[in-house]
């Protein structure tokens, strides 16, 4: 992959677009965001991306490509949108195609998850290793492999989602019907809730604010009681969905991204022990459990260094 040459990577969440120029692991310039829900549809949002394309492209002549991480399934041969978390109007949508008409250069289009897996192994804490799986945890739960030196995409292209693997087969429901998906239990707003009954169990007055990841990531790490225990059940969750992972892939690291996993020690801790204790030793001996290189940039730089590499094999 070419190391000299400049890139777009546009980063397309349920409430906002996110564009910036890469170069290398790190963006160089990058654009306000851009707000999903103030537009109706796919053609006024792609207006309001090429307005800010042409902005960077002026600063920024060099650039060659673009690549665009979409929070859902896409048909990453065909560059066509099959399905679109949260944001309606882009199923069966031929991004691909007509971005590169409106941007004038070769364009890229993959799910946003693969595009921080993808980040992490050319350009982070992945970087080298042939085997790796690579999850993201907020709102919720995105996935990433890599499995003998390739990106795994699946023959629908819907390979590496964690979030939807079960960790109970009588548990929650799914979007999809599926029972007890570990995104069900782990994603921010399921975190809070529980937060909400463990601190009601204990006889603590809490709010939904005081319940976020990073707060209960700071009341874990000043030894608050209760917040231990909840990131402790955040590790046994996490822990069941990676322990099949690791049986079915063998891989040689797990990489946590994505805004629960800034909880540091207090979550990595107990996921590597509960993690370890479900794994034979060749298992455990040489696999490693690793925090992300990169944090909300990940996708974009994902998507750019993508976009890079087809413009490399052309």
């Amino acid at each position: 992959m070419s190391e000299n040459e400049l890139a777009l990577g546009i980063d397309f969440g349920g409430t906002s677009v996110k564009i910036g120029v890469a170069f290398r692991s790190s963006l160089i310039d990058q654009a306000p965001p851009i707000s999903t829900q103030d537009f109706d549809g796919p053609t006024p949002l792609l207006d309001a991306i090429q307005r800010t394309v042409e902005e960077l492209k002026h600063r920024h002549p060099k650039i060659v490509g673009a690549g665009i991480g979409m929070p859902g399934f896409v048909n990453f041969e065909k560059g066509i949108i099959n399905t679109l978390t949260n944001v309606p109007g882009w199923d069966g949508f031929p991004l691909r195609d007509v971005m590169e008409e409106r941007l004038d250069m070769p364009v890229v289009v993959e799910n946003d998850a693969n595009c921080m897996a993808y980040a992490e192994w050319k350009r982070g804490a992945g970087r080298g290793m042939d085997d790796m799986v690579a999850i993201t945890l907020g709102t919720g739960v995105g996935g990433g492999i890599i499995s003998n030196g390739r990106m795994v995409r699946g023959s629908q292209f819907g390979a590496g989602e964690v979030g939807q693997s079960t960790i109970d087969w009588q548990g929650r429901v799914g979007h999809y019907g599926n029972k007890g998906a570990l995104e069900e239990y782990v994603g921010n707003q399921q975190i809070a809730s529980r937060a909400l009954e463990l601190y009601a169990q204990a006889g603590v007055n809490r709010s939904l604010s005081d319940c976020t990841p990073a707060r209960l990531s700071a009341a874990a790490h000043g030894g608050e009681e209760v917040a231990l225990q909840i990131w402790d059940e955040i590790a046994r969750r996490l822990a069941s969905a990676l322990m099949n992972c690791c049986w079915l892939l063998n891989p040689k690291a797990i990489i946590i991204g994505g805004g629960v996993s800034k909880a540091g020690d207090v979550l990595f801790g107990p996921l590597t022990e509960h993690l370890y204790a479900q794994l034979s030793p060749p298992f455990r001996e040489h696999l490693m459990v690793l925090p992300a290189r990169f944090g909300n940039e990940a996708g974009a730089i994902g998507a750019a260094a993508l976009a890079i590499e087809a413009v490399d094999n052309a």
